[in-house]
């Protein structure tokens, strides 16, 4: 293994009903976890929606709802999910933008805290991007010389990206061999809500979209109250209604 770890790098690929971050669900996931001595260990379950998956989606990745009609819904089997990632880094591809945001938002609507706070987040897509830009597929051939049979497949797809992370590892000695080395060379991101409703610029955190848009989000509570009511009511994700709640929470401690 060309890779250096010194805690489980877990892999995770998800199949969904769409990618909308606020109403589509997960109907498969996958976990490759690799150890830091190299072992593999894999776990992959259908989901449960508890809605219809569109034509569109299936005509993606081949799960049908009656494939996923016996299977357990997300608030059953995120228990056993959450435990496999227990003390893990997280990685996947284009995983920062979608499928870890999207995991987190199904264990907040299961009522089950899922904490990203002091973990990596490994996005094999940025190092890709950075060197040689192309899709998964194209990934997998170039680093890997081999053809990626049954893309959109969870488990597959999962497996493909430790497999080409690996190789980049091998191929660009620039980037390290370490969790810490590649989130250095392609940049860690600074993330406050995985929506990127809000951000960080030059140390604070600020509105990332609509009126108060480059805005302090501190000052904009502190001056517009009703702001922070309006989204809560709104159709945005639970996991930016999770975070704008503790910074409201964190300015009230503040003031006692």
């Amino acid at each position: 293994m060309n890779l250096s770890l010194t805690r489980p790098l877990a892999f995770i690929d998800l199949e969904t009903t769409g990618i909308n971050m606020s109403s589509d669900r997960i109907v498969e996931i996958a976990i490759v976890k690799i150890l830091p001595d190299g072992t593999k260990q894999v776990k992959r379950k259908l989901i449960n929606p508890e809605m219809v998956i569109p034509q569109s989606s299936i005509d993606v990745h081949g799960i049908t709802n009656e494939m996923v009609k016996d299977a357990p819904t997300f608030k059953q089997a995120g228990n056993e999910i959450k435990q496999f990632l227990e003390n893990c880094d997280l990685a996947g591809y284009n995983s920062n933008k979608f499928d870890i945001p999207l995991l987190v938002e199904e264990f907040l609507r299961a009522g089950q805290d899922f904490n990203v706070d002091g973990r990596k987040l490994v996005d094999v897509q940025k190092v890709f991007h950075m060197m040689e830009p192309r899709t998964l597929s194209a990934a997998y051939k170039f680093y890997c010389s081999k053809e990626l049979e049954n893309a959109h497949s969870a488990e597959v797809d999962a497996t493909a990206t430790w497999e080409v992370l690996d190789a980049q590892v091998a191929r660009y000695p620039q980037i390290g061999n370490t969790v810490d080395s590649i989130l250095k060379a392609v940049g860690d991101d600074e993330i406050v809500d995985f929506a990127r409703r809000m951000i960080v610029q030059e140390g604070k955190i600020v509105f990332n979209f609509g009126k108060h848009k480059g805005k302090v989000v501190e000052d904009v509570l502190r001056m517009e109250r009703s702001y922070y009511d309006w989204m809560m009511q709104g159709d945005f994700p639970q996991h930016t209604k999770q975070k704008l709640t503790e910074i409201l929470h964190k300015m009230m401690l503040a003031k006692k």
